[in-house]
């Protein structure tokens, strides 16, 4: 998932340099928001493992 954004973010400098204004947007939009969703899930994972949920002893 932080792959896609950040395949996102160079389509939105690349499209943003050739003047692609619309498409530099959409694309700056959906890095965004995979970026955001990578945090959360990160995040959820991180609490889990802190918390030893899924860890068989």
């Amino acid at each position: 998932m932080l792959s896609w954004a950040v395949i996102a973010l160079v389509v939105s400098l690349i499209a943003g340099a050739l003047g692609f204004t619309g498409v530099a947007k959409g694309a700056a939009t959906v890095a965004k928001v995979l970026f955001g969703l990578f945090l959360a899930v990160a995040l959820i994972l991180f609490v889990l493992v802190i918390l030893g949920v899924g860890i068989v002893t």
